[in-house]
């Protein structure tokens, strides 16, 4: 047996998508430059300036209810790519040297995280001045890398079927860029508001409206 569900002219019709506009300011924070540039297209720009970070998002954004999710073009965990990899015998450790152009880049800037007991426990260590970390732990089952001035959902650079103890990546260009991943703001009226995130671990963050084009 199986059932039709054919369309009843009783039931309400779903409501069309909503859409947002205009400049939305953030405000929330001391010294901190942001904006949104929303499009009635569906279309998003935003800009960030907080002390050394300066950065952008594009993309496309959806209202759900009161809910506004944004979808950057940037891919989420794309921050760092592995050039090199090896396994040494002799080390009971593991070993991330990361490159970059200068190397204020990643000089005590670039969090790594070591998961181990089938991702139980994280250790946490912090690049050194030469832009190296080490984790003093034979078991990391996966390995992740996020910059601290320039934060974003972070990179896996090891998982669990790989055995190389030993890493070199490079800092891509995209760590200026932002995701947006898993960050969500509410809708109160020409209010936006978002919790404390990897991006803005920040309270009280609001994007207010400030004028449609």
């Amino acid at each position: 047996m199986f059932y039709l569900l054919l369309p009843d002219k009783t039931m309400p019709t779903r409501p069309p998508q909503l859409l947002i506009e205009g400049v939305y300011v953030l405000t929330g924070q001391r010294e901190m430059a942001a904006a949104f540039n929303f499009h009635p297209n569906g279309q998003f720009e935003f800009f960030f300036s907080y002390g050394a970070a300066d950065r952008q998002a594009s993309g496309s954004y959806t209202v759900e209810g009161n809910t506004l999710k944004l979808q950057g073009n940037k891919i989420a965990g794309s921050d760092f790519t592995v050039t090199k990899q090896a396994y040494h015998a002799n080390k009971n450790g593991s070993t991330i040297v990361i490159n970059a152009p200068k190397i204020q880049l990643v000089s005590g800037v670039v969090l790594g995280f070591c998961q181990i007991n089938t991702q139980t426990t994280t250790i946490t260590e912090l690049s050194n001045n030469k832009g190296i970390i080490y984790f003093d732990a034979p078991n990391c089952e996966n390995l992740y890398l996020q910059h601290q001035i320039f934060p974003d959902v972070a990179t896996q650079i090891k998982d669990s079927t790989n055995n190389n103890n030993y890493f070199e990546v490079e800092l891509n260009q995209s760590v200026l860029e932002l995701s947006f991943k898993g960050i969500d703001f509410t809708i109160q009226g020409d209010t936006l508001t978002c919790l404390p995130n990897y991006f803005m671990p920040f309270e009280n963050i609001r994007a207010c409206l400030n004028f449609i084009f």
